[in-house]
């Protein structure tokens, strides 16, 4: 049983880091759902 199991997850990313769409993925092979993702600049 994962921890992001039937859970509903908001994933903001960076730009200079890891982005949203991996930390998506990542998610989604866990068990959740992504309900919003977005990949921001924090400059």
């Amino acid at each position: 049983m994962s921890i992001l199991a039937d859970k509903k997850v908001v994933v903001i990313g960076d730009r200079d880091g890891v982005p949203g769409e991996a930390i998506s993925a990542c998610v989604e092979t866990a068990g959740g759902e992504v309900v919003f993702s977005s990949t921001e600049c924090f400059v």
